[in-house]
Order: structure tokens, then C-alpha cells, then sequence
């Protein structure tokens, strides 16, 4: 079996934690590993101070309404960069302890050699599955918006050709033809930007959000999203 084989199907089959970061590639990775395998939990990593992810910096109510409206427990592990790696490991092993065998991530261009997920799978004694490895960046958000996701964009990089004005645009098969023509990975592979989703065919329902007052950071500019309702 090639390396690209066993990544692509490593949840094949199995009970599976997804690594979430509420983002399209996570949740379209999701969907494609739950077609295959049982989904037994998410895990998001989240900044030290423990209130929004670190990935994507959404509000942590907004992660754990994703999570509810896809019915799947929600693990978090607060961390700097610097113990990201122990904390990540002590919650695979908690989700190998609830039965899991493989990791899900959403990642696209992972290389073969020094792949950080498959250091830490290893380590706890976990499979790695990677739905979207190797997959046409085009083709991954084509399918990802053919099957009905909705993802909002809410982080942008300014120096990366993307603009102020991107905050907020929902991904569609236009606005990708857009980025596209401006020389942008349909992806945001290169850091360009960052999504997240409020429905899809995995959701039991939409997300409400309410959009605040962008905020800009050097050559960053973040849309913060407020949960339109409280979960109980």
C-alpha cells in the first residue's frame, strides 16, 4: 500500500477522532471520513487563554454550536505553541481510551516525510487519515460547494492579495473563479485566508452567527463571529 493510499483511506473502517478547526477543510474532510468510518469526537486546540481556537480564532460558543448541530462531542486542549504538541497527544490519547484507531485531519499538501500527524498518531498508537491529501486544491472547494457547505470568510491576509472587502463572502463556484483570477489558491493553502462553516449536509442545522467589527492586526484583517443564540 503507497504512503498516499493509506492516508487518503486511514479511517476507512475505523472509529475515528477529527482534529476541527470548524473551517472547510476540516468539516469537508469530516463529511468524507463519516461516508467510511465512525466518528467518535472532535478535537479543537484552542489558545491558551482558552476562548477561541487557535486555528482559526473562532469564539469557542461557535465551536461547540458547530459540533452540537453535527451530534458529535467536542474535546478541547488549551495550549501556546510551545506544549502544543503534549497537550494535542494527551487528547489523542483520551479519544484512543473511547475506542478511536484513527486521526482525521483536513489537510491537503502534508509531505510525505517529517508529517507532523503521523509523528503524533504513532506515538499514541493511532491510524492517520487525510480524506483530502493530494486532492486539486479547485476540485476540493468544487465538491465542497456542490454538496451544500456554507463557509464564511474570516480571516484574510492583506499582503497575500486578498482584501478587507473578502471578509464576510460566503464560498461559492464565482467567488472562487474571483480569487482565482487574482492569483489566489482557491484553498487559501497559502495562508490567504481562513473560513468557517455554518451548514452543510452534516449539520442538523444552521449555524446563526452574528458578524462583529473587523478587526486588523498588521497584514491581518479578522471578522469576529458571535453565536446568534446562547446554547444550553
Amino acid at each position: 500500500m503507497t504512503q498516499l493510499t493509506g492516508w487518503k483511506n486511514g479511517a476507512d473502517g475505523c472509529k475515528f477522532i477529527a482534529s476541527f478547526s470548524g473551517g472547510k477543510d476540516s468539516i469537508l474532510a469530516l463529511y468524507k471520513a463519516m461516508k467510511v468510518g465512525e466518528a467518535v469526537g472532535l478535537i479543537a486546540m484552542l489558545e491558551e487563554e482558552g476562548s477561541r481556537s487557535r486555528s482559526h480564532g473562532m469564539p469557542l460558543d461557535v465551536i461547540h454550536a458547530q459540533a452540537k448541530s453535527i451530534g458529535l462531542p467536542l474535546y478541547t486542549g488549551a495550549a501556546s505553541w510551545t506544549d502544543y504538541e503534549k497537550v494535542f497527544t494527551g487528547l489523542l490519547k483520551d479519544a484512543k481510551n473511547l475506542g478511536a484507531e484513527a486521526l482525521v485531519t483536513g489537510d491537503l499538501d502534508t509531505p510525505v516525510q517529517d508529517c507532523w500527524h503521523e509523528k503524533v498518531t504513532k506515538n499514541v498508537g493511532l491510524k492517520l487519515g487525510m480524506p483530502l491529501w493530494n486532492m486539486n486544491h479547485r476540485e476540493v472547494v468544487e465538491e465542497f460547494i456542490n454538496l451544500g457547505f456554507v463557509a464564511v470568510i474570516v480571516t484574510v491576509n492583506l499582503s497575500l492579495g486578498m482584501r478587507e472587502d473578502d471578509l464576510g463572502k460566503v464560498l461559492t463556484h464565482k467567488y472562487i473563479e474571483e480569487l482565482e483570477a487574482r492569483g489566489i489558491d482557491p484553498c487559501g493553502e497559502g495562508g490567504e485566508f481562513h473560513t468557517t462553516v455554518i451548514d452543510g449536509p452534516i449539520f442538523h442545522s444552521p449555524i446563526p452567527i452574528r458578524k462583529c467589527e473587523i478587526i486588523k492586526e498588521g497584514e491581518y484583517a479578522f471578522l469576529p463571529l458571535e453565536l446568534g443564540y446562547k446554547i444550553n
